[in-house]
């Protein structure tokens, strides 16, 4: 019954994996086929192969999640845990997903394991996830606002006397490389959380000792993510790309730049699991600023800002719920 339990917890985090990869793959490129720099589909071809790369580029994440956030029982019961928290962000992915509504898969993976474990009179790791996850939830927003506006205002002191074509090409053609650049910071980020997972399921059913991610669990969950990623995220990418600023290349090379550098500092700096979505979107509302603060949709940046806040209560009581449910399914 523990193997099958296991193998499910494994398919179905392979499916929360694909499932964050559609979910999230306009984060890497909405700016990029928002200003014509790429064409959609090269967009996630590119945005498929970099996040592939990326997964494989550190594990530091994928031990905070698989550690630092729940103490599951050992077992079935345990395992039932860990399914539940996956069925609750895969809930909440696909209800945000529908809506246009660039939530966090991150913080619905975080919120799906606390609410499965209290649900089950299990252990949060409060510390691991204050320290790891909420804190981060606030700055990493604020730091990538602040810094992409600063970074758009030394672009258009730069390059106050340029001619307005011309540079728009040559940000057009910078945009691929700040677009790579994202999707690798995407792919480092978020593969390592559906790592996290699997390897903490391994340990629970007893067929893994310590939160070391074996190299099998390393390309299943780069795979996932890449095919997810590949099929695509319109809905979002609208959301991001279009309605909250009329983007120009100059603004979405700074959003991306500054994103991309928010995500391989908090990953390698200090293991936090924290929001692709909240990075880049903070980012092209910084950018968005510098225009004019009335060039912002700030009517949209309120809606996304309500996604952020019900994310995480969201998908814990969606992982509360699946737990109940799943208990009377799953013997102990």
């Amino acid at each position: 019954m523990e193997l099958f339990a296991i193998i499910l917890v494994i398919v179905v985090a392979l499916v929360f994996d694909y499932t964050n990869g559609f979910h999230d793959a306009a984060n890497a490129i909405a700016t990029s086929v928002a200003t014509r720099a790429l064409a959609p589909r090269t967009a996630l071809i590119m945005a498929a192969v970099m996040n592939l790369i990326g997964a494989f580029l550190g594990t530091e994440v994928a031990s905070t999640v698989g550690s630092g956030i729940i103490a599951a029982p050992s077992g079935v019961s345990g395992l039932t845990v860990v399914l539940a928290a996956l069925v609750g962000a895969i809930t909440w992915n696909i209800i945000t997903w529908w809506l246009g509504l660039p939530s966090s898969s991150s913080h619905a993976l975080i919120g799906g394991l606390v609410g499965a474990a209290l649900a089950s009179a299990g252990t949060v790791q409060w510390n691991g996830v204050v320290d790891k996850v909420v804190i981060p939830m606030i700055l990493s927003p604020v730091v990538g606002f602040v810094l992409a506006g600063l970074l758009m205002l030394v672009i258009l002191w730069l390059f106050r006397r340029a001619r307005p074509t011309p540079l728009s090409r040559g940000f057009r053609i910078a945009q691929t490389a700040s677009a790579a650049a994202m999707a690798l910071g995407h792919g480092l980020q978020d593969a390592q959380k559906t790592m996290g997972v699997i390897v903490l399921a391994l340990v629970v059913g007893g067929y893994h000792e310590g939160f070391e991610i074996p190299w099998w669990v390393v390309v299943i969950s780069a795979g996932a993510l890449s095919l997810g990623t590949y099929s695509g995220g319109w809905r979002i990418m609208r959301t991001l790309g279009r309605r909250i600023i009329d983007l120009d290349p100059p603004r979405g090379f700074a959003a991306e730049l500054t994103a991309s550098a928010v995500l391989y500092t908090t990953a390698f700096a200090f293991a936090a699991p924290i929001s692709t979505t909240q990075t880049i979107t903070s980012s092209i509302l910084g950018v968005g600023a510098t225009k004019r603060l009335s060039a912002v949709r700030w009517g949209v940046g309120g809606q996304i800002a309500v996604a952020w806040v019900l994310t995480l209560p969201a998908a814990a009581l969606s992982g509360a719920v699946a737990w109940e449910i799943l208990r009377l399914i799953i013997p102990a």
